[in-house]
């Protein structure tokens, strides 16, 4: 038995996210069944993160036990020709020790979420990002940005469905800057709160807009109330950029 580390690049668009599910395609989902053409075996794909339904992946990070022997240039190209017509990539693979985990192995994950900040809509990016037509003050978000970073509560920028044992999180970078005509804000963290990010880019942007001030942010974070929460951002401008291990 070999685990195999993956690093899959994905559109989520087409998919109800990373997750199997019991109604939809999902990157997991796709990827499993393109192992089992190809081995016969049925193994569970174990993710770095589980991004949402319409979300996207530069490195997603993942594994999977397989017994089959096989190189790496075959698993590779075979993953990728199986996994057709979806928009998925295997980028690349390597052999991993028997105990490293794609989730539990994992020291910091980040995250990019794209705003195009432009009168005119997307038409070659539609899906790709978030469309704000009107300017944006990024000097203001940077300062809301930095009242987020650290050790917090984060209950008001957390999703009601949200699984994780606890709000507390430590936020190690939340930083935002102009490319071109877009705006990027990167966030890395250990781990992330169901829909922490969406969210916090949701009431960066009603700063950028001029709807709340900076210290309307660590208002709302003092609040631990998703009540408090301005605006939830949409899932087609993030991306899980990759994940850092030892």
């Amino acid at each position: 038995m070999t685990r195999w580390r993956l690093t899959v690049e994905y559109d989520g668009g087409p998919f109800v996210g990373w997750q199997r599910q019991a109604e939809g395609d999902s990157v997991q989902s796709v990827i499993e069944r393109a192992i089992a053409q190809m081995t016969g075996e049925q193994v569970t794909v174990h993710g770095a993160g589980r991004t949402d339904a319409g979300v996207h992946a530069l490195a997603m990070e993942a594994h999977a036990d397989i017994a089959k022997s096989l190189t790496e240039h075959r698993l590779r190209e075979g993953l990728n020709a199986l996994v057709r017509p979806h928009p998925v990539s295997v980028i690349e693979v390597g052999q991993v020790a028997d105990d490293w985990h794609a989730r539990f192995s994992c020291l910091e994950r980040r995250y990019l979420y794209r705003i195009l900040n432009r009168r005119a809509p997307p038409a070659l990016l539609h899906g790709k990002v978030w469309h704000i037509g009107a300017p944006l003050d990024l000097k203001a978000m940077a300062d809301g940005a930095a009242k987020l970073v650290g050790s917090h509560d984060f209950t008001t920028f957390r999703s009601v469905h949200c699984q994780s044992a606890s709000p507390l999180k430590t936020l190690d970078a939340l930083t935002v800057e102009r490319v071109g005509e877009e705006v990027h804000i990167s966030a890395a963290a250990r781990s992330f709160l169901h829909h922490q990010v969406r969210s916090m880019v949701g009431c960066l942007a009603m700063v950028g807009r001029g709807q709340w001030a900076p210290d309307d942010i660590a208002t709302a974070l003092a609040a631990k109330d998703r009540a408090a929460l301005g605006l939830n951002a949409p899932p087609e401008g993030l991306y899980f950029v990759g994940a850092r291990y030892l």
